[in-house]
C-alpha cells in the first residue's frame, strides 16, 4: 500500500493524456489518478486538440510522435487555450531539437521514453524557478548523439536521403545503412 503524500495539484488537478500507446496510456492514466489528477485521454492528435479547445486541463502529457501527426500541434493548441498549462512533451524519439522546438512552443519540460509515472509528475509539478536539474545517469552516448544528428537533418528534409546525405557530405548509401539500423544506446 503506497504511503507515500499525494502531491499538491493545486485548485484544478485536470490532467490530459495524449499518446498512441494504448497499452502506455491506460497504465500512465491509473498511476496518475492514483496521484490524485482528474484524468482524460486521447489517442491521436485530433482527440487532443478537441479536448484541448472544449475543457483545456491544467496540466498535460503529449506523446511527440502520434499515428495523425505531431504531438506538438495539440501543445500549440492547449497553451493557446490555456496559458497556465503545466505540458510535458514525452517521446521515445529524444533529440534536442524537437525539445528546443517543444519548449519555444509553450512545453514546461521534455522527457524520453521509457518514463515511469514518478518522472511524470516530477516534470509536471517542477517550479520553474528551481535550479538545473541533476544531470542524467546514463547521457546519450556519442553514437547516439551523432544519430539523432543525422535524424533531425533528415527530419528537415522531408525525409529525402539524397538531400539529407548532401547536407551531411556523407554518401547516399552510407547514411542509407545508417537510417536502416536501429538508434544506438
Amino acid at each position: 500500500m503506497d504511503t507515500e503524500p499525494l502531491p499538491d495539484l493545486g485548485p484544478d488537478p485536470t490532467l490530459l493524456l495524449v499518446d498512441d500507446d494504448e497499452v502506455f496510456l491506460k497504465r500512465l492514466a491509473r498511476a496518475m489518478e492514483r496521484r490524485g489528477f482528474a484524468v482524460e485521454t486521447a489517442a491521436s492528435v485530433t482527440a487532443g486538440n478537441a479536448i484541448a479547445k472544449a475543457r483545456p486541463p491544467a496540466y498535460a502529457v503529449i506523446d511527440l510522435r502520434l499515428e495523425d501527426g505531431n504531438g506538438l500541434d495539440v501543445v500549440e493548441t492547449l497553451r493557446a487555450a490555456r496559458e497556465d498549462a503545466r505540458i510535458v512533451v514525452l517521446t521515445g524519439y529524444g533529440a534536442i531539437a524537437t525539445a528546443v522546438a517543444a519548449v519555444k512552443i509553450g512545453a514546461t519540460d521534455y522527457i524520453s521514453k521509457p518514463a515511469d509515472a514518478e518522472d511524470v509528475v516530477r516534470a509536471l509539478l517542477a517550479n520553474q524557478t528551481d535550479a538545473l536539474p541533476e544531470p542524467p545517469e546514463n547521457p546519450m552516448s556519442a553514437d547516439r548523439v551523432r544519430w539523432e544528428h543525422i535524424q533531425r537533418v533528415f527530419e528537415q528534409c522531408d525525409r529525402n536521403v539524397s538531400e539529407t546525405a548532401r547536407r551531411l557530405s556523407m554518401h547516399r548509401r552510407t547514411l542509407q545503412r545508417i537510417l536502416a539500423k536501429r538508434s544506438p544506446r
